[in-house]
């Protein structure tokens, strides 16, 4: 049972091999293509600009790995930007994104005394079931760096506020995706990684 950690230059990736290894994954990170399809899991890490991100995976021919892998069936798990190039677009960028889920990522409201970027620690609400996160109470608390974000509707899974609601986490069939960064949220991000891996496990 082997998880690809995409590299496409953007993301946090020796954190997000470590959280997954300490819950029993064998984890590995890659930025061949090949590799990548080869695995039961695929996690799309990111960090920082939408349009770098997008044209980091477009240089390295991931961007029509991660569609395959999505259409095949198997796990994929988002983090961060990485929720956001799995959209069809964001404000952030004019590149398109790939289109897996739909939504748009779009500016944290600057309404007064809301800073943006939105970084830190913040309460999850939870709108409906989904197995990573169950037993995880409402309210959990997550942590956040991002200045942009999916809005909340039918695909939502947890939702925060920061200046106005947004998705904390969406998912639709096997694509799963997080706006907080679960390696840097203790406990409970430990806790959604697990349960990732042992659906892995178990397909």
């Amino acid at each position: 049972m082997t998880i690809a950690i995409l590299d496409f230059g953007m993301g946090n990736l020796l954190s997000v091999e470590r959280a997954l290894r300490h819950v029993g994954a064998d984890a590995e990170i890659t930025s061949d293509p090949a590799h990548a399809l080869v695995a039961d899991a695929l996690v799309v890490p990111g960090v920082g600009h939408f349009g770098a991100c997008m044209r980091g995976l477009v240089l390295r021919g991931l961007d029509t790995a991660v569609r395959k892998f999505a259409r095949s069936g198997r796990p994929v798990f988002g983090v961060c930007v990485g929720l956001q190039i799995l959209l069809a677009r964001s404000e952030e960028d004019d590149d398109a994104g790939l289109g897996i889920l739909p939504g748009v990522s779009r500016r944290l409201g600057d309404a007064p005394g809301v800073k943006v970027p939105h970084m830190g620690w913040n309460e999850v609400s939870w709108r409906r079931f989904h197995p990573y996160v169950e037993d995880l109470p409402d309210g959990e608390r997550f942590y956040f760096v991002h200045s942009y974000a999916r809005e909340v509707d039918v695909l939502t899974v947890g939702w925060s506020e920061h200046g106005r609601p947004f998705d904390a986490a969406v998912a639709r069939s096997n694509v799963f995706a997080t706006q907080f960064h679960p390696e840097k949220s203790a406990d409970a991000g430990l806790h959604i990684y697990e349960r990732f891996v042992k659906e892995v496990a178990g397909a």
